[in-house]
């Protein structure tokens, strides 16, 4: 460590940092000291913080693959009018994940990461009352808007927080907790569904929007976007006291690295943030994020939300499917633990390739299976890279814009994957009668391979760079 200090809350230098602006010294400063920050306990607890409500809402968007075949059951629905009610989460998330990226650049992270949670909860409470499939559709409509409007949010605050050599790492490891709670939400939609019904299982889920409180308490706004709107004195408090936190987790005398000066942020006109995607290097990099997570949602709805119901009717029970299911979610864990590592080791560009073209191959495998032996093992494989490609998809979008349009980035780019998503399970529901399972499967990988032409061709790596070089 340098043995220079730096004083937590120190002013950011006045006049001009080669040209630039004070204000954009401002935020050239609060990202050099940001950067080279260790990892500590503190910055860990808030990434516990948004992973727990990132697992909470995991589990609200996992346990429709699970509950819909007793749906389905119970309200007589024919497969295409199962496919449409699957979708409804995904128009809310498409509306919540382009509104609140938007918003989280305009009006702060924190305050619209609260509020997503009040709406999935709200959501979940009301899916349980639900007296007819038109009035759940509603429901998941509004559980889907409060869900899509926490993961852009979530990919900012995670993004902004943590130092550059391990924001890859954290990143993907924060997607991670997406298997997790889709294996949990299995495994809670097993219990329900065999001691109680759906119903409750949606009741359970509203509870955990209560964790808004502890990010209200404990979650501090990001400083890069208070520096970045130019409220310049709460970006200095926030970041001393971010110093000071850092401090009091090292060993007592540490001192922090002075800051290694980072180049003044080139910046012409403000634009609203959306028409930011479209300038300069940001368009070709909007066309390519944009493509990647149509295709990509488009083939991992379409088949993840079936997959219990393809089960079903294959002459599994409701219990025994499910059992099925999160038997081959499992593999999912050491599929994002992989991503996580290969994002800082390899890059981001190869590596959602890699997940990309290995997610086709596995699922094609898994549409052809010539016994109930190799459908599991290919199983198994698909949900490693499938999970694989989620943790690097997150890890890689947030990367790619600057922070005056980070969350809209992240959040437009989850949007077009919920239009994918929305038709996925919608278009599986029309093929499945026509061409089976196999022609089901092959559709899903030939979304995977149109999604890993578009990252090869078109994509940028960013691995090792800090979030300010990127979008310089």
């Amino acid at each position: 460590m340098s043995d220079a200090t730096l004083a937590p809350g120190a002013a950011a230098p006045a006049g001009t940092v080669g040209g630039a602006s004070a204000a954009t010294a401002s935020d050239v400063m609060i990202a050099a000291r940001l950067a080279p920050l260790p990892m500590t306990g503190y910055q860990k607890m808030i990434f516990a913080i948004i992973a727990t409500a990132w697992f909470f809402d995991s589990i609200d968007l996992g346990s429709l693959t699970f509950l819909l075949g007793s749906i389905k059951t119970e309200f007589n629905l024919s497969t295409a009018q199962t496919g449409f009610l699957s979708s409804m989460s995904f128009v809310g998330m498409f509306l919540g994940a382009a509104i609140s990226g938007m918003a989280a650049d305009k009006i702060g992270r924190k305050l619209v990461f609260q509020i997503s949670m009040i709406f999935w909860g709200l959501g979940s409470l009301w899916c349980y009352y639900a007296p007819d499939p038109q009035t759940l559709g509603y429901a998941r409509l509004l559980l889907g808007f409060g869900m899509g409007m926490e993961f852009p949010v979530a990919l900012a605050i995670v993004s902004e927080f943590v130092p550059t050599a391990k924001r890859g790492r954290y990143l993907a490891i924060l997607e991670g907790f997406w298997p997790l709670g889709f294996i949990a939400a299995g495994l809670l939609s097993w219990f329900f569904l065999t001691h109680f019904t759906w119903r409750e299982m949606f009741l359970c889920q509203a509870i955990p929007a209560l964790f808004l409180f502890v990010v209200r308490f404990f979650v501090p706004e990001s400083p890069r976007w208070l520096a970045d709107q130019g409220r310049h004195g709460e970006a200095e408090k926030v970041m001393g006291e971010i110093e000071k936190k850092v401090l009091a987790r090292l060993p007592a005398g540490t001192r922090l690295d002075e800051p290694k000066p980072l180049p003044p942020i080139a910046r012409g006109e403000r634009r609203f943030s959306f028409m930011e995607l479209w300038s300069g290097e940001y368009a070709s990099r909007t066309v390519m994020i944009w493509l990647v997570w149509f295709f990509a949602l488009l083939g991992f709805y379409g088949l993840t939300t079936w997959l219990g119901a393809l089960l079903q009717a294959q002459g599994f029970t409701n219990t025994k499917s499910t059992e099925y299911v999160v038997l081959i979610a499992l593999a999912g864990v050491p599929g994002f633990i992989t991503a996580a590592w290969l994002v800082d080791a390899w890059g981001r560009k190869p590596t959602c390739a890699l997940m990309l073209v290995g997610s086709a191959v596995a699922a094609y495998a898994y549409g052809h299976a010539p016994s109930f032996t190799m459908l599991i093992v290919f199983g198994l494989t698909m949900q490693f890279f499938l999970f694989g490609m989620w943790s690097t998809l997150y890890a890689y979008t947030p990367e790619l814009y600057p922070t005056r349009a980070r969350a809209t980035g992240a959040g437009c780019a989850s949007a077009v994957g919920r239009i994918g998503s929305l038709i996925g399970p919608s278009l599986i529901g029309v093929v499945l009668p026509t061409l089976g399972s196999g022609g089901v499967f092959a559709l899903g990988a030939g979304c995977f391979v149109a999604a890993a032409l578009a990252v090869l061709i078109l994509g940028v790596e960013t691995r090792g760079k800090q979030l300010e070089a990127i979008s310089s």
